[in-house]
């Protein structure tokens, strides 16, 4: 009987922690919204720079998670199937960005494509990526693309190998097993790290104001039209920004935890 109470007392201990962070967390965001009227919301959306913020967003976000996909699936197959030397090293290198803060990934983008022989190169070259929507798209790459890798590889790493070998003893070759057999398997893991990717992608902010600046109408994505809206005091604008990176981050967030992605980050 009193081990059943301590259970109890347990039980709605952890219920009361679980409502508070529920709430504190609920209230951050109805804060925001709730702090201009609909009207003005409405009437900030529809303005030129922030329609200029969200297709510069949305073009920049989409190209650098194709490239997360392209540049993630062979890499995280191999290191999920494969032993070979060095290979905690590796693993380790590849999750650098995660652990660096996004200014200091930003200064080592900057650096390197801004100073060194080959960032001149490319800029000779017509590829010039400081200041310019190009250097969005490298920015929102290197930092995202280890969530990527991780979300793939644990994905690769929770399909049996067995299904790979049956389809080659059946006369199948490693490539045909793998666009036949493997990646069919890991759709709903390459589709939830593909949703937040996308999402973490669009709201970029430390890294692509280092290397691209924060020019309207330029380099003005919803992060940066935040930040220079606030700064300058139109916090309608600033409120319209930030209602849609919350909106995007809920349906990402929906949609990752629906396909299982948690299980797969760690």
């Amino acid at each position: 009987m009193l081990k059943k109470i301590k259970e109890s007392k347990m039980q709605i201990s952890l219920i009361f922690v679980t409502i508070l962070l529920t709430v504190f967390i609920l209230a951050q965001i109805f804060s925001i919204i709730t702090h201009t009227t609909w009207n003005a919301l409405l009437s900030s959306l529809f303005d030129e720079e922030i329609q200029f913020a969200i297709k510069l967003s949305l073009t920049t976000s989409v190209v650098s998670t194709l490239l997360c996909i392209v540049v993630s699936i062979p890499v995280a197959y191999y290191i999920a199937r494969y032993k070979f030397p060095g290979k905690i090293i590796v693993n380790t290198i590849l999750d650098v960005p995660l652990a660096l803060p996004p200014l200091v990934a930003g200064v080592g983008l900057l650096i390197f494509f801004g100073t060194t022989s080959f960032g001149k190169t490319l800029s000779e070259q017509g590829l010039a990526l400081v200041f310019t929507p190009l250097g969005i798209i490298v920015a929102q790459f290197f930092v995202n693309v280890p969530y990527m890798f991780r979300i793939v590889r644990g994905t690769f790493e929770g399909i049996n190998p067995r299904y790979e070998h049956v389809s080659k003893t059946l006369g199948c070759t490693d490539g045909q097993t793998f666009w036949k057999v493997t990646l069919p398997m890991a759709k709903n893991g390459i589709l939830a790290g593909s949703v937040i990717t996308w999402s973490k992608g669009i709201g970029e902010f430390g890294a692509a104001l280092m290397i691209a600046g924060a020019t309207r109408m330029k380099t003005e994505t919803l992060p940066i039209s935040l930040y220079l809206n606030m700064s300058c005091g139109e916090l309608n604008l600033a409120i319209a920004s930030a209602t849609i990176l919350i909106i995007i981050s809920l349906v990402s967030l929906f949609i990752f935890e629906k396909y299982g992605g948690f299980t797969h980050v760690f």
